[in-house]
């Protein structure tokens, strides 16, 4: 993955034969941080799996660009404070959502390969170029 937001990049293999790499899931813990005030969670697994399955279905040969991984309750009130589209409950305070973009694919080309996964929840959002996608139960919006 690659930060737009930082400038970092993260490559790393996070998963062998049935196992998480404890090294590596701090690694993306770090990278997927809240940027604005470098607050971190666990980032549950299951979502970096449902990216993982949607970068590998797409057969894509860059990396996705992170665009917000978590987000602390006060980045989520800010950003609520600017825009109807943030939910006050959501995903991304627990770690459990990440919105990422690729330049060699449509939202939705990407929202098609997170939702095939029937895994969490995809939402496309082709205005500002990206796609959500989170562990969180089955659903797909957006356009």
């Amino acid at each position: 993955m690659y930060s737009g937001r930082t400038g970092e990049r993260l490559d790393t293999i996070y998963w062998i034969e049935g196992q998480y790499i404890g090294e590596a899931i701090n690694e993306i813990n770090v990278f997927m941080r809240d940027w604005r005030n470098g607050k971190t969670i666990n980032i549950d697994t299951r979502t970096v799996d449902i990216m993982a399955a949607a970068h590998r279905l797409l057969d894509a040969n860059e990396p996705y660009m992170l665009l917000s991984g978590y987000r602390s309750p006060e980045t989520n009130t800010m950003l609520r404070s600017k825009s109807s589209g943030v939910a006050r409950n959501s995903l991304h305070l627990k770690g459990q959502a990440a919105d990422l973009r690729l330049s060699s694919r449509s939202v939705r080309q990407i929202a098609q390969a997170a939702a095939s996964c029937r895994a969490g929840g995809v939402g496309r959002y082709s205005g500002s170029d990206f796609v959500h996608m989170d562990c969180g139960d089955v659903r797909t919006w957006g356009s």
